[in-house]
């Protein structure tokens, strides 16, 4: 019994150191070894060799990006409470060896870590905010950014971390303060609609009125144009009669005939005419011998007017 012990033991002992010795490092995480509590070398990712017993990995720090959500509360230059949503993207500078010691030991652990850099992000927006109004904070988002970029870059590059984004997703007030901004964005809808309105109504008015003058216009020009072919109509109507008159009263002083006779058929025919055309209205005509000879003679002397200005 006693030699298969000496045997077995020292066996079990060497399996157990080979197994020790190895160790295997993810992809993205670099392992900080120490011997005896100090600081003592870097392990790669892949399969690493330690001295068993003697050499202890402190810590995996890994080298992707992390993010972490965040919720706080800031104050205005005007009092105003602004509640902010954000989301911070960082990771550690480079896998250097300084830099891997100094994100293994500036902080005891990931909550520690944490804490300092949400406080930090936290008091760097509660700064800039505070020297802003309530109205300039929802403008001012990418301001907010790059400022707390300026002011933590290097305070994380002291720990050994780099701060790739800040989104600041969410951006909210008090509730009278968002019922008020409601209120002042539907006044200036309305205000907006009441000019546009009025706009469309001037331009609506405007060409109704030019619809309107060009109408007249036309109309005018219709008129004058109208007017125009009946006085020309009337001209050469009376032109014609007078042509008429002109050649029966030349044929009547070659058949030595009075001339007063074609004067007489045509006042008979205008009494005539307007009797049958009058439509109910009455003419009064003084139908006496003396008035008869005195109507003659105003036709003759018209008729030897005329021909006086031939």
């Amino acid at each position: 019994m006693l030699p298969n012990l000496f045997v077995v033991i020292p066996v079990v002992l060497l399996a157990v150191t080979l197994f020790l010795s190895f160790v295997t490092v993810q992809q993205g995480t670099i392992a900080v070894v120490t011997v005896f509590g100090k600081y003592r070398r870097l392990m790669t990712p892949g399969l690493n060799f330690k001295i068993p017993f003697i050499e202890t990995i402190y810590k995996r720090v890994s080298v992707q990006n992390r993010s972490v959500e965040l919720e706080f509360q800031a104050t205005t230059i005007d009092q105003a409470n602004v509640f902010f949503k954000a989301m911070l993207l960082y990771a550690v500078v480079n896998p250097d060896e300084a830099t891997i010691k100094n994100v293994a030991f500036k902080f005891v652990d990931d909550r520690n870590l944490m804490q300092a850099l949400i406080r930090t992000i936290e008091g760097s927006i509660r700064g800039f905010v505070a020297t802003k109004k309530q109205a300039e904070v929802l403008s001012l988002r990418n301001e907010i950014v790059g400022d707390v970029k300026e002011q933590i870059d290097q305070t994380l590059e002291g720990w050994g971390y780099h701060l790739i984004d800040l989104q600041l997703n969410d951006i909210t007030f008090d509730d009278a303060i968002m019922k008020s901004m409601a209120q002042v964005v539907a006044s200036n809808n309305l205000k907006a609609a009441a000019e546009n309105e009025g706009q469309a109504l001037l331009i609506t008015k405007t060409k109704a009125a030019e619809a309107e003058g060009n109408a007249i216009k036309i109309s005018a020009e219709a008129e004058k144009l109208a007017a125009q072919l009946r006085g020309q109509g009337v001209a050469l109507f009376r032109q014609e009669v007078a042509k008429g008159m002109t050649e029966a009263a030349r044929e009547m002083q070659q058949a030595n005939l009075d001339t007063s006779v074609i004067l007489f058929s045509m006042w008979t025919e205008a009494i005539k005419q307007f009797s049958e055309n009058g439509q109910g209205n009455v003419i009064f005509l003084d139908g006496s011998a003396d008035n008869m000879q005195k109507t003659m003679q105003q036709m003759m002397a018209m008729n030897n007017l005329m021909e006086h200005k031939k």
